[in-house]
């Protein structure tokens, strides 16, 4: 992570767009305060593997049963 004052990032832009596109993290500051940050956008999501939590996954036998605690106000 690099950073970088806001009057030096508007002198160095091409090198610090350039930095960002190889994945470095560069955080703009003023008076020491960061107020931007530069980083690559990932091109492509993730995508999610269906049956990936396979068995993982458990309800109990009694999970729809009435509760104890609720009787009373259940008659």
């Amino acid at each position: 992570m690099q950073q970088v004052d806001i009057s030096v990032a508007q002198a160095q832009i091409t090198e610090l767009l350039q930095s960002a596109l190889q994945g470095e993290e560069i955080i703009i500051t003023r008076d020491n305060h960061p107020i931007l940050k530069l980083i690559q956008v990932s091109s492509q999501p993730k995508r999610r593997q269906r049956g990936s939590a396979k068995g993982q996954i458990w309800m109990a036998a009694d999970f729809d049963d009435p509760l104890e605690d609720f009787k009373a106000y259940m008659e």
